[in-house]
């Protein structure tokens, strides 16, 4: 007796749902969560016992903790196109042989290439849903207003919400000045002298002193009201050009309201959560929180031992348990792989009249903008993985934030790209335990485009060799960073170049605080020849990119602004809505 085809349909759907949730049920839901500017010293489980972080203490406490985690880059653009791609940053172009570090403007041409995969991609490729809550801070546009060719639905994200570009104190009203200061005093200084010379023309003009035509001198105001025009345009409203909220393509929200951002923020990481707990999904809440300016709720503020500062860390640990509560009440705890981390080291100088605004790097020397000192670039490292993953494990392996990319690609059952080099290794036999020892024998510490140090973990011997070749000079002399000016630089007149090297052994002196020397150390010159053998190879692997971060791609560029209403009157209040903010 012949099938009915009704009934053969119906088979077939049932086999295919069949299918799919067996292949859904394989793959875990994955939630990554990045702090910004926080310090590996800021947290209880990372030995900190004057701070409360309870919720992330936990997380570590039920999963594993990497002690020896590493960020690929000391600030936030080139650190996080490392983790989005698990590739060193300079081989998408995002990072800077001098000048500008990372991104300045939303409206701005640079950002990372629409060539380049990420983890986000990978996983959409495979089902999941993918979702990015908070800072994103790799640009918007190129071309128009609305090609959005850098923006998070371009590279794999197929839900965003937050802020495209990064906290500066230009957000807080009548905060001070802080994106490109420097240049800002500067234009405005000689936008003052070109209109007082001009005054003066006139004056001797009017008093018969100068003898100048009024069109000249007109002119000549012309020209100074021109150029006054042509940079306040930019920096007189960074306000509203760069601290923005957005939703998918649309500004929701210009410019933000600082107060009410985290509560925001937590309400869609966990409405994403709730929206596809029945299926399995990429969730990346990457946090305001502890970057300056420091904006702390009043249920937090006052609370801590450490000020505004300390206040923030444990509003953050907050919100992380309110995530986690989230996961938890879906009941997709055992489902669910978590991931903690920060971006860089903390920022040292980031302080004002009355206390420290930046994070505490534990034992080790330097912080935030060093791309050599381990204080810069040490971060924490915690993944939780209920019954598949050790609870309580510790590893003191060298791992990398760009391990990140092809752990994700790995867990949610995707191929890591061959076309390219991929710098990241996969951390799933080190957590699962299958593997004794990291991947990595050698990792690369950069500071823009300056190799600063390398590391060469010896596995044998279980010496773990640290080589600087370049060093920022602390100011004052002494001190433990640059307090003269925002960052440390990379190069120039502001490092050290050391030849022979500094040589240090961080399983003995992890706070870099004695250099060796071939009195001191009988393997000196074959360490430091090793080493060097490594980076030539490395270097090898580099090849020429278009820069993201030339002032070209840098500057402000008005058809480029994301805007809610009719540019330039833009202004909107939460989801859009018209405001006389």
């Amino acid at each position: 007796m012949p099938w009915d085809p009704l009934w053969v349909l119906l088979l077939c759907l049932l086999l295919r749902t069949s299918e799919l949730q067996a292949a859904h049920a394989l793959k875990p839901n994955i939630l990554l969560i990045m702090a910004d500017d926080l310090g590996i010293g800021d947290l209880g489980c990372y030995g900190n016992d004057t701070l409360r972080t309870p919720n992330i203490d936990r997380l570590a406490e039920e999963g594993v903790k990497l002690t020896q985690h590493l960020a690929a880059a000391p600030v936030c653009t080139p650190s996080r196109s490392s983790f989005l791609t698990g590739r060193h940053s300079f081989r998408s172009g995002m990072e800077a042989d001098d000048g500008y570090r990372a991104l300045q403007w939303n409206g701005g041409s640079g950002g990372l290439p629409a060539n380049e995969t990420t983890f986000a991609r990978i996983l959409q490729q495979q089902g999941y849903a993918t979702g990015l809550i908070g800072k994103w801070h790799q640009g918007v546009n190129c071309e128009s207003r609305t090609d959005h060719c850098h923006h998070p639905l371009n590279h794999g994200f197929d839900y965003f919400y937050g802020m495209p570009f990064t906290l500066v104190n230009d957000c807080r009203p009548g905060g001070s000045p802080e994106l490109d200061a420097v240049t800002r005093a500067r234009l405005r200084l000689y936008t003052q002298v070109a209109a007082l010379g001009v005054l003066t023309v006139a004056v001797g003009k009017m008093c018969g002193l100068i003898s100048v035509s009024w069109k000249a001198v007109l002119g000549a105001a012309g020209l100074v009201f021109l150029f006054f025009v042509s940079w306040y345009a930019s920096f007189g409203f960074v306000r509203r050009w760069n601290c923005i909220l957005m939703r998918n393509h649309d500004v929701t929200e210009q410019p933000m309201v600082l107060e009410r951002t985290a509560s925001l923020m937590l309400h869609e990481a966990v409405s994403y959560i709730e929206r596809n707990k029945h299926r399995p999904f990429l969730l990346f809440v990457s946090l305001l929180h502890v970057h300056v300016p420091l904006v702390t709720t009043k249920q937090f503020l006052g609370k801590s031992q450490h000020g505004l500062y300390g206040d923030s860390v444990e509003e953050m640990d907050w919100l992380v348990g309110e995530i986690l509560k989230a996961v938890e009440v879906n009941g997709l705890k055992n489902t669910t792989v978590t991931y903690f981390t920060s971006d860089h080291g903390g920022h040292l100088e980031a302080r004002d009249e009355h206390s420290q605004l930046g994070g505490w790097n534990g034992i080790f020397r330097g912080g935030k903008g060093m791309g050599g000192w381990e204080g810069g670039i040490r971060v924490p490292g915690v993944f939780r993985w209920p019954g598949v993953l050790p609870a309580g494990r510790v590893i003191h392996e060298p791992t990398s934030l760009m391990d990140v990319f092809p752990t994700v690609v790995q867990l949610g059952g995707g191929d890591v790209p061959q076309d390219r080099v991929i710098d990241g290794r996969s951390l799933v036999p080190l957590l699962q335990g299958t593997a004794e020892h990291s991947a990595h024998e050698f990792l690369f510490h950069y500071c823009g485009k300056y190799l600063h140090a390398a590391r060469w973990h010896e596995k044998d011997s279980g010496r773990l060799w640290k080589v600087h070749y370049m060093t920022p000079r602390f100011h004052p002399k002494g001190a433990g960073a640059c307090y003269d000016r925002h960052l440390c630089p990379c190069s120039g007149d502001g490092v050290t170049q050391h030849s022979p090297p500094l040589l240090f052994d961080l399983s003995r002196d992890p706070s870099e605080a004695r250099p060796l020397s071939p009195g001191s150390e009988p393997r000196y010159h074959a360490v430091v020849a090793r080493v060097g053998e490594a980076v030539k190879q490395h270097r090898r692997t580099l090849s020429p990119v278009p820069p993201q971060l030339s002032l070209g791609n840098i500057i402000w560029k008005p058809w480029l602004q994301p805007c809610c209403g009719t540019f330039p009157l833009c202004a909107c209040g939460q989801d859009g809505d018209p405001s006389e903010t």
